[in-house]
């Protein structure tokens, strides 16, 4: 009994005219896009009242620091409901989404992600009237990750 090799696999297919897709081993702009208009559910997106640090280059991308404050109140009846972050390079858009409620005192997350390449990183706030602000910035990284052996 043989056991058969990728490229034994690979072989048959092209035999057999059998066209292989590969999906992309990082999301694009349009698909960060597509997951942001997921977590918005279409609704509008405006500049301001969040502040997005992070280094603008970083000598490795497997631990980059990310700390996202959002100007606004903390209160029952008015505060922010979800913090999310996306990328438009790595493996998934999605980085994270951060639930928060009136009790955390101050609309703040910090987190450290990993990067597979240079890109464009976006965060939005949610609030509890239904609106959304934003911040983006990019990222220059010089060593991404992953890429170490």
């Amino acid at each position: 009994m043989t056991t058969a090799t990728r490229r034994d696999i690979l072989r048959a297919g092209a035999a057999l005219g059998v066209l292989l897709m590969v999906r992309p081993a990082r999301a694009t702009p349009v698909e960060m896009r597509v997951a942001i208009e997921a977590f918005t559910k279409g609704a509008p997106v405006s500049s301001g009242k969040v502040d997005l640090v992070l280094p603008p280059l970083v000598e490795n991308g497997n631990s980059v620091p990310v700390t996202v404050n959002v100007a606004h109140w903390m209160r029952p009846d008015d505060h922010v409901k979800a913090v999310a972050l996306f990328n438009e390079k790595n493996p998934q858009p999605n980085v994270a989404i951060f639930h928060l409620s009136h009790r955390a005192g101050r609309a703040t997350v910090s987190t450290r992600i990993r990067l597979g390449d240079s890109q464009k990183i976006v965060a939005i706030a949610q609030l509890s009237d239904g609106t959304f602000w934003s911040d983006e910035a990019e990222v220059i990284v010089t060593l991404p990750a992953c890429a170490e052996s």
